[in-house]
C-alpha cells in the first residue's frame, strides 16, 4: 500500500517537473518571438519556417531524429551522473575518446565480416568511453578532487591529443584534418535513404529502455539514487559510495561514448577533427530540461534537435540568424533553473 503511494507520489512528481520544462519552453519561443519581431521579420513566418524544416518531410523529420540521437546519449550520460551527485561536465571528451577508438579499431581490422566487426567495434569505443569517464570518478571519490575541474581537463587533453593524430599520424592525404575512412563492413546502416538516419536510433531506444529498468527496477540502481540523495545515509545504511561513484562514472562514459560511436560509424566514416559541435555540453542542457529522467532526456533532446534543424531553413527564408536557437535553448535552461537559483538564494539568507 505504501509503495504503491509512494509510486503515484513520484509519478506526480515527475508529471510537475516536466509540467514546468514545458513553461519555460514556451516563455523562451515567447520571448524568442519579441527578439524576430524586433529584428523586423514576422515570428510567424520565421517559426513557420523552422517547424517546416523540422517536420515538412519524411527527410526532415528523420533528420531531426538523427540530429537528437547523439543529444540523448549525452543527455543520459549526465543525467547517470547527476543521479549519483555528480556533474559530468566531461562527456564531450568521453565521446570524442570513444569515437577514436572506435575508428581505430575499425581501421585496424577492415577486413572482418561485419557480424564480428561491429560489435567489437562498439565494445572498444565504449571502453575508452568508460575509461575517460573513470578518472574524474576516481579522482572524485578517492582524492576529494573536484570532479568539474578534472572533466574539463580531460576534455582538454582528449581534444588535442585526437587533433594530433588526425593532422600527423593518421591524417589522411588532403587538408582536411580527419582519419582515412573504414570499410563498410564497420558502418551502421540507413533506416530512411538519402537521410541522415541510422541504426543508431535502435540502439539510442535500446540504450533508454536499459537506464530506465537499470535506475529504477534493480538494485544496483536504487544505491545510485540513494548515494545521490545522501551519501552518509548511504555509507551508514553500508552502501560504498566510493565504488558507486566510481561505477556510476564509467556507466556515464559509457553512454557518453556512444555519441560520438554512432555519429562517426553512421555519418562520416571516419573521425574528423571537430565532427562534435559541443554534443557533450548539450546534452547537460538536455539532462537539466529533462529532470534526469530518460524519457524527459528523449523530449528535450527530440526539441534540441528539431530546434537546430529547423532553424537552417528559417535561416534560408528569412533574415534571421539560426543563431537564434542557442538564445531560446539558453533561455529554457534558464528558466527551468531559475526556481532552484531562487530556492538556493533563499535558504542562505536565512541562514545568514
Amino acid at each position: 500500500m505504501l509503495k504503491n503511494k509512494d509510486n503515484r507520489k513520484n509519478l506526480n512528481n515527475f508529471f510537475k517537473e516536466i509540467l514546468s520544462s514545458i513553461l519555460a519552453i514556451i516563455f523562451a519561443l515567447i520571448i524568442g518571438a519579441i527578439i524576430i519581431y524586433l529584428m523586423g521579420e514576422s515570428p510567424f513566418k520565421a517559426y513557420s519556417y523552422m517547424i517546416s524544416g523540422a517536420f515538412g518531410s519524411t527527410r526532415d523529420f528523420a533528420n531531426t531524429i538523427s540530429k537528437s540521437i547523439p543529444l540523448v546519449f549525452t543527455g543520459l550520460s549526465v543525467a547517470i551522473a547527476f543521479r549519483t551527485n555528480i556533474f559530468n561536465i566531461g562527456a564531450e571528451g568521453q565521446l570524442l575518446f570513444g569515437a577514436l577508438c572506435s575508428i581505430l579499431f575499425a581501421l585496424k581490422f577492415p577486413n572482418l565480416s561485419k557480424i564480428i566487426l561491429m560489435p567489437i567495434t562498439f565494445l572498444v569505443g565504449i571502453l575508452g568511453g568508460m575509461i575517460i569517464g573513470a578518472i574524474p570518478g576516481i579522482f572524485k571519490s578517492r582524492l576529494k578532487i573536484n570532479e568539474v575541474i578534472v572533466g574539463i581537463m580531460l576534455n582538454y587533453i582528449v581534444t588535442h591529443y585526437s587533433s594530433f593524430l588526425v593532422n600527423g599520424p593518421l591524417k589522411d592525404a588532403g587538408t582536411v584534418a580527419q582519419t582515412k575512412m573504414i570499410s563498410t563492413n564497420a558502418r551502421l546502416s540507413k533506416l530512411v535513404p538519402r537521410t541522415q538516419l541510422t541504426t543508431a536510433l535502435l540502439i539510442m531506444i535500446f540504450a533508454v529502455v536499459i537506464v530506465y529498468i537499470f535506475l529504477w527496477k534493480t538494485n544496483l540502481g536504487y544505491k545510485i539514487r540513494a548515494v545521490g540523495v545522501n551519501s552518509d545515509a548511504s555509507e551508514a545504511a553500508g552502501i560504498n559510495s566510493k565504488k558507486i561513484t566510481i561505477f556510476s562514472m564509467c556507466l556515464s562514459g559509457a553512454i557518453a561514448s556512444l555519441a560520438g560511436i554512432t555519429e562517426v560509424l553512421g555519418k562520416q566514416y571516419r573521425f574528423i577533427e571537430g565532427f562534435s559541435p559541443s554534443f557533450g555540453f548539450t546534452g547537460i542542457a538536455v539532462a537539466v530540461l529533462g529532470k534526469n529522467h530518460p524519457i524527459g532526456v528523449i523530449l528535450s533532446a527530440f526539441l534540441f534537435g528539431a530546434l537546430d534543424n529547423g532553424a537552417l531553413r528559417m535561416s534560408r527564408e528569412t533574415i534571421v540568424s539560426s543563431s537564434i536557437v542557442l538564445l531560446i535553448q539558453s533561455l529554457v535552461i534558464l528558466f527551468v533553473s531559475a526556481p532552484k537559483i531562487f530556492e538556493f538564494i533563499k535558504h542562505k539568507s536565512e541562514d545568514v
